[in-house]
């Protein structure tokens, strides 16, 4: 097994209330991208291999690092689809999607309870769906050879996270609305299981003139 650091894409269309619009970079978004790329070639950080999810702000953050690796896409690194699932939420249940950020601090594990419980129709995949296309990514890149850099989103790395250390829904909860974009999160393989080594690390956006670049929304 090769270790794997996990990347989340650089801040995205914040405003958006729909995957589509969401999809993509802010200008902040591409700034963020390229210092995690200049901090990664300048600490001489060696990855043989590069993955990203399929989405725009995937490719766009990769992109962005310029790391020199050629990525491999894969559809299973893709992000769960908040904003469907958010909408069939107040559609079948009756609970608003925030108007403002602090309000997510308890939408999002709402949505993660209401979904994991089946108690949601039509979502686009289950909730068992979606932690094993994440399980069945994961095996598969630890099988190849060398270190890995994987840019994906918040959602699947603290389900990720959830896997690796056991976790409850509202801790997984609480672990995706802390992380930041483009922070980096290591997991090294230890007695053949996950061991997470690195979490929400943003060296990049710690010198003083960067620190209101260390979003979350």
């Amino acid at each position: 097994m090769s270790h794997i650091t996990l990347i989340r894409h650089g801040q995205a269309n914040s405003g958006a209330k729909d995957e589509v619009s969401y999809d993509r970079l802010s200008d902040l978004g591409h700034e963020q991208a390229a210092w995690l790329g200049h901090y990664l070639r300048e600490a001489g950080s060696h990855h043989t291999r590069l993955f990203t999810g399929t989405l725009i702000r995937h490719r766009e953050t990769a992109d962005g690092m310029a790391t020199g690796l050629v990525a491999e896409r894969d559809a299973r690194l893709n992000e769960l689809e908040y904003f469907t699932l958010a909408t069939l939420l107040e559609e079948q249940h009756g609970v608003p999607f925030p108007t403002e950020q602090g309000s997510f601090t308890s939408h999002l594990p709402t949505v993660f309870e209401y979904w994991k419980s089946g108690k949601l129709e039509g979502t686009p995949e289950t909730w068992q769906h979606f932690h094993d296309r994440i399980e069945g990514a994961l095996r598969d890149i630890a099988a190849g050879d060398g270190p890995a850099l994987v840019v994906t989103s918040g959602g699947l790395i603290s389900m990720v996270m959830a896997q690796a250390m056991g976790l409850s829904v509202p801790a997984m909860a609480r672990m995706a609305l802390a992380i930041m974009h483009t922070s980096m999160h290591r997991l090294f393989p230890i007695g053949g299981h996950w061991s997470p080594v690195l979490f929400n690390a943003v060296p990049h956006l710690e010198t003083p003139d960067r620190r209101l670049a260390q979003t979350h929304i």
